[in-house]
Formats: C-alpha cells, sequence, structure tokens
C-alpha cells in the first residue's frame, strides 16, 4: 500500500525564497503547493488541507501571525 506524500504549503511573498524552499522539499520527497500572499494562503489551506504550512512572519497585507490565527 503506497503512502501519499505529506502536503506542505510554503507561504513567502519573495519568489526567491519560495523557489529554494519548495526545491529542498521536493527533493526530500514531500508534495508543495506554493502561496505568496496571506489571502492566497487562507484560501490554498481551506481548497487543498495541507498537513504543514510553513509561513513568513512579515509580508504586505495579511501578515504570517494573522494567516495561522485564522487557521
Amino acid at each position: 500500500m503506497s503512502q501519499k506524500p505529506v502536503r506542505i504549503l510554503t507561504v513567502d511573498d519573495e519568489q526567491l525564497v519560495l523557489e529554494v524552499i519548495t526545491a529542498f522539499l521536493e527533493d526530500s520527497g514531500f508534495d508543495v503547493i506554493q502561496a505568496v500572499d496571506g489571502q492566497t494562503a487562507i484560501d490554498l489551506i481551506q481548497r487543498e488541507q495541507p498537513d504543514l504550512v510553513l509561513c513568513d512572519l512579515r509580508m504586505p497585507g495579511m501578515d504570517g501571525l494573522n494567516v495561522l490565527a485564522t487557521v
């Protein structure tokens, strides 16, 4: 019986940071989805139900603490 890979949502407003984290996590066998802002993260959490959220704290608009409080 094969097990689904753990799905991780990464949230950061800096594209380079998202790319580096995503590459590392995918190379480690995780399924990674990305959000570039807080509202997109909330939408993806509701729709995709990731197993883990890695979220930048300092972002314009909705910051990471607001994202996590909403979750």
